[in-house]
């Protein structure tokens, strides 16, 4: 089967700084669905729009009270199709490129998202997957991370690692939405109503609070990485 993949972060600024007693996450999102249904998702997303006038990006920034609507059936949507969602959540006191990668704060955000991405690479399928833009120091990061996917997962068929512009791509767009109410939740914020019930939209969907989950869920994963391992 053909699938792809789009992903997002949060709060990436924290990896160029080892911060030991920080209680910040960085979030690395992705949203997973088949290539045929693309389409199908993407005029549902553009009814929404239409039905809010909501003409502009849309992300967990902008959950407010005059858009609560749309963002609640945004999360319907997502939970009512075959879309999935992995999100892997990493502490800011845990992160130390020095010792374990180089001293390089670059290479380490990369292989967190070979470690978001590998694990759900399938054999006999083949993926697409888009990130958001963003500047590389090395130049030449995504295209090694499609190599070291391909060379890890040699069933499968990895044809491409691209970046897009979030502001294009409500794809990505919902997966800002989906890591900022992952975030939101790690962090223990609750100054915000609208955004506290759009958590509470997930939550009843996934009928437990948003929380680390098992390796093995399939629709709503969260991995917090353990850096002296375990799930």
């Amino acid at each position: 089967m053909d699938f792809e993949v789009y992903c997002d972060e949060s709060r990436q600024e924290l990896f160029r700084c080892k911060k030991p007693n920080s209680t910040e996450y960085v979030l690395i999102g992705s949203l997973w669905l088949e290539a045929s249904k693309r389409e199908e998702y993407k005029n549902e997303i553009k009814k929404l729009r239409l039905e809010h006038n909501l003409r502009g990006e849309f992300k967990w920034q902008k959950v407010s009270p005059s858009r609560k609507n749309f963002y609640l059936q945004l999360i319907h949507l997502f939970f009512d199709s075959d879309m999935r969602f992995r999100v892997i959540v990493l502490a800011a006191s845990e992160l130390d490129s020095v010792k374990f990668h180089q001293a390089d704060d670059e290479l380490m955000f990369y292989k967190f998202y070979y470690q978001l991405l590998h694990h759900w690479i399938l054999d006999r399928n083949t993926y697409r997957i888009f990130v958001d833009v963003k500047t590389n120091r090395v130049h030449n990061r995504l295209k090694t991370l499609k190599d070291v996917l391909s060379n890890a997962n040699l069933l499968s068929n990895i044809l491409q690692v691209q970046a897009l512009p979030s502001c294009e791509v409500d794809f990505l767009q919902l997966v800002d939405v989906l890591i900022g109410a992952v975030s939101y939740s790690f962090h223990n914020r609750n100054r915000n109503p609208v955004k506290l019930q759009v958590i509470e939209k997930i939550e009843k969907s996934l009928g437990h609070p948003i929380q680390s989950t098992r390796k093995s869920e399939e629709k709503f994963n969260v991995f917090r990485f353990q850096p002296t391992g375990g799930w």
